[in-house]
């Protein structure tokens, strides 16, 4: 028996035990391995080990008891649970043993869900599903999962665009409501009939898109004038049949966009609306929002108006058709000669002045999938950009450009595209980039438009061994959505907008509702930032989706080439390797050099990275190995050939 100093030592020791124990409510942190942390609400992030970690998820709200474990490291034992947020989510059926698990597609989430054989809904291993949670871990560390829906078979035509787009949230039906908006759309609109409409039925509009494509946004036609050319952009007009703030106008928000996967498609706007009704379908009256722009000889964008208007568009053209008719190969389509040629002149003039006197991208090599009837890419063949596709997108960016100016010039509120150019926390790494490349623009303003566009001009015509446009790259900002008009430096322009894809784009929707707005001298819709931020939230969703489903099917195409050698470019480079485009096919892959057995330093100077008796640099041709394709994980590994050659010596 314990004496009563002892006992008395040891209540002492428990009482400082309890003492030194903090409980507070905290957010769990996953991470890639089986620990996490329980961020506190002042911040503090404090260690959960592997053990308690499996009594929750990413994201839930806990109830934690802080202590130090025998090192006196904080550690965080986890009491009890709050909230979890995690929803249903997507994943695939596993088997071991008799058991049937999911494995969660979540990236903070790698362990396997129990699903308990009366939650199974007919699942099968190896099947693509989406779940939920039946059981949370927090009592035992024990997790089960119920199946909600079984998406498809591993080698179902068409899982990887099925199964990204439900993983990525995007809908693939449209809800009652908006249905019931629909019907009494088409019913009560009557646009035509709105005597405020110009009826600009007799100019000779042509569309010009690809032959597949039913939602047609946009019509074009030109005439000659004394000093160079009245240019008429035509775009449907989808908010003169839908009314703002009504379940149909607020779904096609919360879409963003349309998404196009290969071999799929899902709308912004119902098909009866964009492929139809709203449609520049040709020899059909529409009605249209048109910006009338006057082109000098010299190519400068001149006067402007917007106006609304009815349309009938002439013929629904191919880039393919139009291409081989500027050519000189093609007469089938001598009957619009006069739209098209005149719209060829137009081309070449805002062509040339924006190369002059902006920025402009330069043409790639573009790649082109030919799907086989599973929807998987039976081959993929390279293509240079057409004439008739340079065509349309320059007169895309000078409606775009007057639609800028308009909003500005009118107290709208956007959407406004900006580009800020350089990152502003890379402030300090540009202003040593200039001093070492372009040291005559080292001390250059890098908020105006002109000096950005003189900065990228000398960085892309640089005799220098370096890939200096190309190194630029890292420093750069992305294009933001926003209600202030504001310079896009990319393109070298004051201010830019979207308002020519109404039918696929909820930006160019809205920027036709203010531009609207201003025509009628109404009252004008003011947007919020935050609601373009979400907006940009949603577009960023479909993109990624789109991109995840691009990715699993070249891990498709790439697996029975594994082994293969292939000639390709270094697009991207950092400290522990670089990517790869293969230039046959386009495709992308990692080349990880911490696997190798030498040692490499990185030099963000040369964009290169040296090891004793080898060297690679960023735009550097060389041959690599399929090493490995991982097409669950969407993993693509290249491996250079031992007998590439070296990259080019570079100044250090």
């Amino acid at each position: 028996m314990l004496n009563r100093d002892s006992l008395t030592q040891l209540k002492g020791l428990k009482a400082q035990m309890e003492a030194e124990k903090e409980h507070a409510e905290a957010t769990v942190k996953g991470t890639q391995a089986r620990y996490g942390f329980a961020v506190l609400d002042d911040g503090r992030e404090i260690f959960i080990p592997p053990d308690e970690m499996l009594k929750a998820f990413a994201d839930d709200r806990v109830r934690v008891c802080v202590r130090p474990d025998k090192g006196d490291k904080l550690i965080a034992e986890i009491e009890r649970l709050i909230d979890s947020p995690l929803g249903d989510f997507t994943g695939r059926c596993v088997r071991k043993g008799k058991a049937m698990f999911v494995e969660p597609d979540l990236p903070r989430i790698s362990r396997w869900l129990f699903i308990p054989p009366h939650a199974r809904n007919g699942v099968k291993e190896g099947d693509y599903v989406r779940s939920a949670i039946l059981r949370h871990p927090i009592k035992d560390g024990k997790p089960q999962a119920k199946i909600l829906e079984v998406i498809g078979g591993a080698d179902a035509p068409g899982i990887e665009n099925l199964y990204t787009a439900i993983r990525f949230g995007l809908p693939n039906s449209w809800s009652k409501e908006s249905g019931v908006t629909l019907k009494a759309c088409l019913a009560n609109a009557q646009p035509l009939a709105d005597q405020r409409r110009r009826d600009l039925s007799d100019l000779e509009f042509v569309s010009i898109d690809s032959a597949r494509t039913q939602d047609i946004d946009d019509a074009l036609y030109a005439d000659i004038t004394d000093n160079g050319w009245n240019l008429y952009v035509a775009i449907a007009d989808p908010t003169s049949f839908i009314e703002a703030g009504s379940p149909l106008d607020e779904e096609i928000a919360q879409r963003a966009s349309s998404v196009y996967f290969h071999g799929d498609a899902i709308p912004m706007m119902p098909e009866e609306l964009s492929q139809e009704t709203c449609a520049l379908a040709e020899e059909k009256d529409r009605p249209a929002l048109v910006c009338k722009i006057s082109v000098s000889d010299a190519g400068e964008v001149g006067e402007f108006g917007f106006m609304e208007a009815a349309i009938r568009s002439r013929a629904k053209l191919s880039y393919l058709a139009v291409d081989r008719y500027l050519a000189g190969n093609y007469d089938e389509l001598m009957s619009h000669a006069t739209p098209l040629e005149a719209l060829y002149q137009v081309y070449r003039a805002l062509r040339a002045n924006r190369e002059a006197n902006e920025l402009v991208m330069e043409d790639r090599v573009e790649y082109r999938w030919y799907m086989d009837d599973d929807k998987r890419i039976d081959h993929i063949e390279t293509h240079e950009k057409l004439l008739s596709q340079k065509l349309v997108e320059e007169c895309m960016v000078a409606t775009n450009r007057c639609a800028a100016k308009f909003l500005r010039d009118h107290n709208c509120n956007g959407p406004f595209v900006r580009h800020r150019g350089f990152r502003s926390d890379r402030k300090d790494e540009v202003g040593r980039f200039l001093k070492k490349f372009l040291p005559e623009l080292a001390e250059a303003n890098l908020e105006e438009v002109s000096s950005y566009r003189d900065i990228m001009k000398q960085l892309s015509a640089s005799s220098s061994e370096l890939p200096l446009r190309s190194m630029a790259n890292r420093l750069l900002t992305r294009a933001e959505l926003n209600t202030e008009a504001g310079a896009h430096m990319g393109m070298g322009l004051e201010c830019y907008s979207n308002c020519t894809s109404p039918l696929r784009k909820y930006t160019d929707y809205l920027a036709h509702r203010q531009i609207k707005s201003a025509l009628h001298e109404g009252p004008v819709d003011q947007l919020k930032q935050a609601q373009l931020q979400q907006l940009g939230d949603n577009i960023s969703r479909a993109r990624q989706a789109s991109q995840q489903a691009e990715l699993w099917l070249q891990c498709r195409f790439l697996l029975p080439h594994v082994g293969e050698e292939h000639d390709g470019k270094i697009t991207h480079m950092n400290s522990s390797g670089f990517t790869v485009k293969l230039k046959n096919w386009g495709i992308e892959g990692l080349v990880d050099l911490r696997k190798d057995p030498e040692k490499f330093s990185f030099d963000r100077w040369t964009a290169s990275l040296a090891s004793p008796t080898r060297s690679f640099q960023l735009e550097q041709d060389l041959k690599i190995k399929i090493e490995s394709v991982n097409v669950e994980k969407r993993e693509i590994a290249f491996a250079p050939v031992a007998d590439t050659p070296d990259a080019p010596e570079t100044p250090g």
